[in-house]
């Protein structure tokens, strides 16, 4: 992730962590990079001064981090620490080292078939860990994945809320990002792990082919064609369109539900080295049939996708 230097108004000490640059901003707040005393690095973001003068907003922000250290999968960034000082509340995370998917993908170019499904195994995996945990993200986009050396990783659980809650946002201020937020989101409907679901077919539609699955003029026309139009998988390679179509499904009900992948057995694990043959399910014809990482609704009868993540897939440029 690209650092620009600090600003007149920036702080300079939240906490244990001295800042040294800034990562990013948005609608919500800004995040710094910063060292603790043992030269640890931390993404701390704190809530913008504007925003902080309300006592409900500030502890909500605060509050979201506590619910983010439910979630202990490894494609997730680790929550270090939360607390409110001078006014502004802070949250401090784990500092990722590795170009952004959206860095990357403008950077490099569109992914490759075995890359895509590579990303989408390990990504459904968090999902599964993050919606077992009781929340939902919310906001999963390529600017929120981290590609590292040891994985995808999940980012930003600044709109994160428990199934069952409302989305943090500001008056006026769109509460997901045009072209990944799930129709559901768009028209402030109940969202649920399915809306992530939504967003996760969209980011790799992204990383398929270069090209958001939705678009538009203004932002406008970008959540219209997210409520009503037809997701653009022209440019997505054909076997891949299997894979990501269900997931940008307009109902909820008729999206694939990420499952977590079972530990392989130590006979698994020697079929499945580089260079060895990994066996499947076979079908009614005797032919292999690929494994999934998804676990599709019975209704509608989606065709599996192929096996996401074989062990024979190269690794991405940047990993």
């Amino acid at each position: 992730m690209t650092t620009q230097p600090l600003a007149a108004g920036d702080p300079l000490r939240l906490g244990p962590y001295r800042l040294l640059g800034v990562l990013g901003e948005g609608g919500m707040g800004k995040v710094y990079v910063g060292r603790d005393g043992s030269g640890a690095p931390a993404a701390v973001k704190v809530l913008r001064p504007e925003l902080a003068h309300d006592q409900h907003l500030a502890q909500r922000f605060v509050r979201e981090a506590d619910m983010a250290r439910a979630v202990t999968s490894k494609g997730v960034a680790r929550i270090l620490g939360a607390r409110t000082e001078g006014g502004r509340p802070w949250i401090a995370a784990e500092f990722l080292a590795g170009p952004t998917l959206d860095e990357a993908v403008r950077t490099h170019g569109p992914m490759d078939v075995p890359t895509v499904r590579a990303l989408a195994a390990q990504l459904a995996r968090t999902l599964h860990d993050i919606h077992g945990a009781g929340l939902v993200h919310r906001d999963l986009k390529p600017a929120n994945i981290v590609l590292t050396s040891t994985g995808p990783r999940i980012i930003d659980f600044g709109i994160a809320r428990p199934e069952h809650g409302l989305t943090l946002t500001t008056t006026g201020q769109i509460p997901v990002t045009p072209g990944y937020g799930a129709p559901e989101q768009v028209l402030g409907q109940r969202v649920g792990p399915a809306s992530d679901v939504f967003s996760l077919g969209a980011v790799l539609a992204y990383a398929a082919s270069g090209r958001r699955a939705f678009d538009g003029g203004h932002v406008a026309a970008v959540q219209y064609e997210v409520v009503h139009g037809t997701p653009d998988l022209g440019p997505v390679p054909p076997e891949l369109q299997e894979l990501i179509g269900p997931c940008l499904a307009k109902d909820p009900a008729h999206r694939p539900r990420p499952r977590r992948s079972r530990r392989p057995s130590a006979r698994r694990r020697a079929r499945t080295v580089p260079g060895a043959r990994a066996r499947s399910p076979r079908t009614s014809s005797g032919a292999r049939r690929p494994r999934s990482a998804w676990r599709h609704p019975r209704t509608p009868p989606y065709p599996p996708p192929g096996r996401p993540g074989a062990a024979s897939s190269p690794a991405p440029p940047w990993a």
